[in-house]
């Protein structure tokens, strides 16, 4: 007993706790607010698209400047922060979306409707605001906390790695489905004001949470930060390789001590202030090229280059080819479990191969599957037709002026089975529908073929993560975890942004299988950079799987260590 009131009350437990509850409103909130602007705006999917433009966008220029803030900032000041500001936002966010369902009509009088518009710019605003302050929670706990607290075991910073992205997985399918339920039984009014309770009371019992993992853990208190003139070691190490940091604090201080023009001084000190957010993003993108880890940092982001997961555009294409919203559900609901499993897979193949190596048969894997889903495109069933320009949709509505398509308004209980509505043809009826005849059957062979790839690659996905992050989280140094990590999501989203703009310019249901093979071979390129680090890192060793040594293994050097991998 006393070994359970033990782990319950562990530093370790308590993260688990704070990470569930941040996930689980995070998961909430995201599904929700999708599809608020969608009803909001006469369901329509213009807002949506734009606060995903306006979110990515964020993320990818600001992503160095929030880590750069982590790395220069006390552990306990940036996650409380963060957490405050995250959640207060969603809160508002909830309290102007209320404001909205309320009096809509009102809004739409008053000065020519431009107050409603406003007020959807405040809700992506504020939404794009609490996005931000969610990256910056991500980085600080997931890639630095998880860290310390883990200590110099190694085994058990992957556990945790692993138990972090259960819960991940979990909520990722839970929480739509809670709030999908109060929203379908309820309404969107109240499914905001439940959303705004829960991230109240969130917020007080994680930021409680937060500090008893700081008293139980006095490593976090001690935290190595940058001095101004050594910033990003690695990328002024050859520019400056004859100048000790000291130095080079000296000198600017003597420089600044022997002006004898204060307004020159102040005007430097102005211009170097304007200067500094746009000389944080360069230094970071060039430190992250310079980090050893660089290659496999590049394989994780290529792999969001891709239309092969759960998300609203492979929803919608299913929708096409006769699946419905249950069938959709079931199928999240086994991608939730082998992504869990690939959890699994991750920490035994990490204590039998070594860590990197777990990287290469996780990739391998997750290549292997995937190929189902490319044989899936020349299967029956599959509506591929490379006669059909991709273009062709958008060419003719620019150049012979049709009309666009109005969105037939969604089935509320096929959203929140599945997430979001379909964004091929504009409704959730397949593409061959007729309102006067009975529409043919779609062979399942192809559709069937697509998602099973998908499914089991799921393991090798989850599997190969896991194993980028943490390869991060050990050959970072402690001061630039947070840069290096806002870089990492920077061009995750980068990637992420550009598979919507190729579904964006190719949207018909005819290119899709186009969109499967470039998809595969973006993930066979992010596998490849894995493998020419893996190559670099074990040399001859590469395709040797053994225990690893904890002394001799290159995978167990001590965090913080940048000399080998």
């Amino acid at each position: 007993l006393g070994s359970v009131i033990a782990y319950f009350t562990s530093a370790k437990f308590l993260l688990y706790l704070g990470h569930a509850l941040s996930t689980w409103g995070d998961r909430m909130w995201h599904f929700a607010v999708s599809v608020f602007l969608v009803e909001l705006y006469g369901n329509s999917l213009l807002l949506t698209a734009v606060y995903g433009l306006v979110v990515a966008g964020s993320v990818l220029l600001l992503g160095a400047l929030i880590g750069d803030w982590v790395d220069k900032n006390s552990r306990l000041k940036v996650a409380q922060t963060s957490l405050v500001v995250q959640n207060s936002s969603v809160i508002l966010c909830g309290v102007i979306l209320m404001i909205i369902f309320l009096f809509k009509t009102q809004l739409l009088t008053l000065y020519h409707g431009w107050l409603l518009t406003l007020c959807y710019i405040l809700v992506i605003t504020i939404a794009n605001i609490a996005n931000l302050a969610s990256t910056a929670t991500a980085i600080t706990i997931q890639r630095d906390w998880i860290v310390v607290v883990a200590g110099e075991d190694r085994s058990k910073l992957a556990d945790m790695n692993a138990t972090i992205r259960r819960i991940d997985q979990l909520t990722n399918i839970l929480a739509p489905m809670a709030v999908g339920q109060i929203m379908t039984f309820g309404s969107p009014m109240i499914g905001c004001g439940f959303i705004s309770g829960w991230n109240l009371i969130s917020m007080c019992v994680e930021y409680l949470l937060l500090w008893k993992v700081y008293q139980k853990t006095p490593t976090l208190a001690h935290k190595s930060v940058k001095v101004e003139a050594s910033e990003l070691k690695q990328l002024n190490v050859k520019k400056e390789s004859d100048m000790k940091p000291a130095e080079g604090v000296q000198l600017i201080i003597e420089k600044d001590v022997a002006g004898s023009e204060p307004q020159q001084e102040k005007e430097v000190g102005c211009a170097a202030r304007i200067a500094e957010p746009f000389i944080t993003f360069r230094d970071g993108w060039v430190a992250y090229y310079n980090q050893p880890v660089f290659l496999a940092g590049m394989g994780l982001a290529f792999l969001y280059m891709t239309v092969l997961g759960f998300d609203c555009i492979t929803t919608g294409y299913a929708y096409t080819q006769g699946l419905s919203g249950s069938v959709l559900s079931l199928l999240m609901g086994a991608s939730a479990v082998t992504g869990i499993l690939g959890t699994v897979a991750f920490t035994w193949l990490r204590r039998k191969c070594g860590l990197i190596r777990t990287g290469l048969i996780s990739g391998v894997a997750q290549f292997a599957c995937l190929i189902l889903c490319a044989i899936s495109v020349f299967m029956p069933g599959s509506p591929m037709d490379l006669t059909v320009s991709p273009f062709a949709d958008i060419s003719a509505r620019l150049f012979e002026n049709e009309p666009l398509p109005t969105i037939a308004p969604p089935e509320p209980e096929m959203i929140f089975a599945t997430g979001m509505p379909n964004l091929l043809n504009g409704s959730i009826a397949p593409a061959n529908s007729d309102p006067e005849m009975s529409p043919e059957p779609v062979p399942l062979i192809s559709v069937s073929l697509l998602f099973a790839g998908v499914i089991a690659a799921r393991v090798g996905l989850w599997s190969f993560d896991l194993t980028v992050t943490q390869l991060l989280q050990e050959n970072v140094i402690e001061s630039e975890r947070g840069i290096i990590n806002g870089v990492q999501n920077s061009m995750n989203y980068l990637l992420d942004l550009l598979h919507f703009i190729m579904v964006i310019l190719a949207p018909n249901p005819e290119a899709f299988g186009l969109l499967v093979l470039i998809s595969v071979s973006f993930v066979a390129m992010g596998h490849i950079m894995y493998f020419r680090f893996a190559q670099k890192s074990l040399g001859k060793q590469l395709f040797v799987c053994h225990t690893p040594d904890p002394k001799a293994a290159p995978d167990s050097s001590p965090p913080g260590n940048t000399s080998t991998v």
